[in-house]
């Protein structure tokens, strides 16, 4: 069974403070202070996950039911395998998982870790061949590296979006399930509508574990109509 994860309320806990050094940035202290008074960076550590990020998927899962035992699961930009982490947990022996990232993943146990850029032409037949037949779920939570201008950041993350999305148009069977990460406002426009017709029923979800002032929404998207 996996771990619950935290209430993230912090109630009766000490905040701890940073002090300022000279040999830190102002916003070097401000991620280390919220680093160290995050309930879900601390859960994650005693749970053995690589990265906080792994309680937003129990969030979703719990919520939507798609890591289903036995089920073939994508996890694409997988770096650390936080993601992939739960998702192995949860399909059991009978599953399989496949974490593809273009950086470097640490094994992960039952796991398949392939170094590969999903914008290379060969990149779907690999991925396919290591799934062994059609993928159940493709999973994403990629962003681009932020540069503080909000409106890029939404932009080259959206990049991302419909790079994994190319994939599992690919890679999915009928009745398949799309998680990916937005920001902003979420998928709009001409993707929305893109993902609209490939997938039966789409929502956007904030699952409890993405810090309030975050502005990053997960798409849920079921029901793939098939190639």
């Amino acid at each position: 069974m996996s771990p619950r994860p935290p209430d993230g309320s912090g109630r009766g806990a000490v905040r701890v403070r940073v002090k300022t050094t000279r040999a830190r940035k102002a916003s070097s202290n401000r991620w280390l202070e919220r680093q160290l008074n995050d309930p879900y960076v601390a859960a994650a550590r005693k749970e053995g996950y690589r990265s906080r990020a792994a309680f937003k998927l129990i969030e979703l899962d719990t919520k939507y039911r798609f890591l289903k035992k036995g089920a073939r699961i994508l996890d694409l930009g997988a770096a650390p395998g936080g993601w992939s982490q739960v998702a192995v947990s949860r399909v059991g022996a009978t599953g399989r998982v496949v974490a593809a990232d273009i950086l470097e993943i640490e094994p992960l146990a039952g796991v398949t870790v392939l170094q590969c850029d999903l914008l290379d032409g060969n990149t779907p037949a690999l991925l396919k061949a290591a799934l062994g037949g059609p993928a159940d779920v493709v999973l994403t939570d990629m962003a681009a590296a932020t540069t503080g201008h909000r409106a890029t950041d939404h932009l080259r993350t959206v990049a991302l979006f419909e790079a994994a999305l190319d994939v599992a148009e690919d890679v999915l069977k009928q009745g398949g399930v799309f998680i990916g990460k937005v920001f902003q406002g979420g998928a709009t426009g001409d993707l929305l509508a893109r993902v609209k017709k490939l997938f039966r029923e789409v929502k956007h979800v904030k699952p409890p574990a993405s810090r309030a002032e975050s502005v990053e929404l997960y798409l849920v998207a079921t029901g793939f109509r098939g190639p």
